[in-house]
């Protein structure tokens, strides 16, 4: 029995780590629902996420900038609500970006593409680190 605890613990491992974050779109807003009236509301970076109090049950979090931060809602009593990892990162949605050398633009892409205006392209991906000799 301890067996298939300990199995089932370490299968739900990750899903436990990835429940401790929520993602939140560049440019795009998303609502939180507390379980009780915040008191108040801590946003470890408001550079990267910016949180507007809609009433004591409902925050609603908006990616400004691609990073992670945290977020963290205390009640009346002093008993933490909410304490969460925000990642904010792109959509790739209707979105394509286009490098030439260092220099990114973003296209917003439905139907046709146009450039995007005031929104920053996905940072380009890394290329592979070559082993030392």
């Amino acid at each position: 029995m301890r067996k298939l605890a300990l199995a089932l613990l370490l299968a739900l491992a990750p899903v436990a780590a990835s429940a401790a974050s929520l993602s939140v779109t560049l440019d795009q807003a998303v609502r939180l629902t507390l379980k009780g009236p915040a008191q108040d509301v801590i946003v470890g970076n408001p550079g990267i996420a910016d949180v507007t109090v809609a009433d004591q049950r409902h925050l609603v979090i908006v990616g400004k900038s691609f990073g992670v931060t945290n977020l963290v809602v205390i009640g009346a009593s002093g008993r933490t609500l909410f304490n969460r990892q925000i990642i904010v990162g792109a959509s790739n949605d209707g979105r394509v970006s286009v490098y030439r050398g260092p220099t990114a633009t973003s296209y917003s892409c439905s139907p046709g593409c146009q450039v995007s205006t005031g929104a920053a392209a996905a940072p380009p991906p890394s290329a592979p680190t070559p082993p030392p000799n």
